[in-house]
């Protein structure tokens, strides 16, 4: 190669380039002589493209050359852009070599039309709109949504650690709708301070806002239900008031727990998630209340009057949601919360004595809280649970209730072990060593390790789909009429009367505190509002 040929090396294009892209474009054979007229013109006006370009990157400030300035430098000589070139991931090109000729292109794969015309349509963006809103009323902020919350997250968390902080904030207006008390001033004694007590009374408005609400969580009216729960969820305001409903959800979970109230377990399940979504809410300092109540209605031997016909393993499963969820969101170093709870669940895994609905609950508890669990706490006792389940399945003079109990035990653990299986057992699977490493699920286990190893794997729209079949309601009924958990929307049960919340009522007289199961208690409980409903109406209930 010459010298002269050397300094034009990489700055033309080549004939075998000219060529193929001739070729791509249809043209068979083409001449040497029009290949390198073509090349060199070619040449020409892309260094010409690329010397404007880098005038643009120049007056722009920047050492990187950017698509844009090309698009710019063609703009100027009046040609089309390059349009669908601008992307901020690295395009890969693929490298390929055959018949003395190498090229580089990208890779395009092919497209099922049938996926296309399947999957579901994108959702039509919103319009902008204007919403007017009340940012002040007679000098008091209202405490909606719109507006910032009277105490933020971090003030609740520092009250929570240090709870004199609270005395020390008399530069902060009181916002949360009641008139401002003027703190009395104590007077110091030589050494003696006398320590200021903080006081925890309502207003009238919130005590009204948390008589309406607590009755409309658990009353009979689903409409009303659905607009407290939505309040619960997002109103920023409801720091003050909080102890007591974490309360009233504690107590309400004892006493329903105690009558087979499966109707009202749900409403206060419903509750606790409400309050866990409220993104306004430090809800840590009450998990003392909370995470009893929800591990009660997981791992509680009864929860309705009828076990054999009623769907509380829809509850079951609907509070080992809500405990995964309070893991995720409160476990520390600290307070070591997934460790203590995942202690407590595999504890029913232990015993040989375990009801097989607690223990149906202590394996969903278990499973909601990821991969790694159901690795090392369910997996290695599968055996021991298989023999449980195979005595209740196929042994003669068994109870109803457990025979059912075991059949859900035997499909939630084939749904939640099989991925875990899938993993940790390599192919070929032989159901004769499945029967021997789990004993009677064997057969169960190697059936769904077979599915998941054949299931396409998700796209977009299944993705979704999944998701808002986790979120879909499960039908539970009152106890009177309890509705069969394999077709929870089928029949026609006729109710006599609305749901009634049982000891969950308030005194008829104006003064005086409520009781519940004989014990006197410090926050309002109140009564559902009365309804007659039509003979042939039937009350159904959801998780939503």
């Amino acid at each position: 190669m010459s010298d002269g040929d050397k300094t034009m090396y990489g700055t033309t294009l080549s004939l075998e380039s000219i060529k193929v892209i001739a070729e791509s474009i249809g043209v068979g054979s083409l001449p040497d002589d029009a290949a390198k007229e073509l090349a060199d013109d070619v040449s020409f006006k892309l260094k010409q493209i690329v010397q404007d370009a880098a005038k643009f990157m120049h007056h722009s400030k920047r050492m990187k050359m950017s698509i844009a300035d090309i698009d710019h430098s063609l703009k100027v000589r009046n040609i089309e852009p390059q349009y669908g070139f601008v992307s901020p991931d690295f395009i890969p090109f693929r490298f390929a070599s055959g018949g003395g000729r190498e090229l580089h292109f990208i890779e395009e794969k092919e497209i099922d039309l049938a996926d296309v015309i399947q999957t579901a349509p994108p959702k039509i963006p919103l319009d902008i709109t204007l919403r007017a809103h009340w940012l002040c009323v007679d000098g008091v902020q209202p405490t909606i949504p719109e507006n910032p919350p009277p105490l933020s997250k971090d003030l609740q968390a520092l009250d929570s650690v240090n709870p004199v902080n609270k005395l020390d904030r008399a530069h902060l207006k009181d916002t949360t709708g009641k008139p401002a008390i003027k703190a009395q001033k104590l007077k110091n004694v030589e050494t003696v301070h006398v320590k200021q007590l903080a006081t925890h009374e309502l207003s009238v408005e919130q005590q009204l806002y948390y008589k309406e609400i607590t009755e409309a969580c658990v009353g009979s009216d689903e409409a009303r239900r659905a607009e407290a729960l939505q309040s619960l969820a997002c109103d920023p305001g409801l720091h003050e008031m909080l102890p007591r409903m974490c309360t009233f959800i504690a107590e309400g979970v004892k006493v329903n727990v105690v009558q087979n109230n499966l109707a009202l377990l749900i409403y206060l399940m419903r509750m606790v998630r409400a309050l866990l979504d409220n993104p306004a809410l430090y809800l840590e300092k009450y998990l003392h209340e909370l995470i009893p109540s929800v591990s009660t209605c997981i791992v509680s031997r009864q929860l309705c009057m009828r076990p054999e016909l009623d769907n509380h393993w829809a509850l079951r499963d609907f509070a080992a949601r809500l405990m995964a969820q309070i893991c995720k969101n409160f476990n520390t170093s600290t307070n070591n919360l997934q460790t203590r709870v995942t202690r407590l669940f595999s504890s029913a895994l232990q015993n040989d004595k375990t009801p097989l609905s607690s223990l149906y609950g202590a394996l969903e508890g278990l499973s909601e809280l990821g991969t790694e669990v159901i690795k090392v706490f369910i997996i290695p006792r599968l055996k021991f649970i298989s023999e449980r389940v195979e005595v209740h399945l196929q042994g003669s003079n068994i109870s109803a209730t457990d025979k059912i109990a075991a059949g859900h035990i035997r499909a939630m653990l084939q749904k939640a072990c099989s991925p875990v299986l899938k993993t940790l057992r390599n192919p070929p699977d032989v159901v004769e060593e499945y029967k021997k490493d789990y004993g009677f699920l064997g057969p169960t286990l190697h059936q769904g390790v077979i599915k998941a190893r054949t299931a396409p794997p998700p796209t977009p729209a299944s993705t979704s789909a999944s998701a808002s079949a986790a979120n879909v309601s499960l039908v539970t009924t009152t106890s009177s009429t309890p509705a069969r958990p394999q077709t929870p929307l089928a029949g026609t049960s006729k109710p006599s009367s609305a749901i009634s919340s049982g000891p969950l009522q308030r005194q008829t007289s104006q003064g005086g505190p409520s009781t519940v199961g004989g014990q006197q208690q410090k926050f309002v409980i109140v009564s559902q509002r009365q309804q007659t409903p039509s003979p042939s109406q039937e009350i159904d209930e959801y998780f939503c």
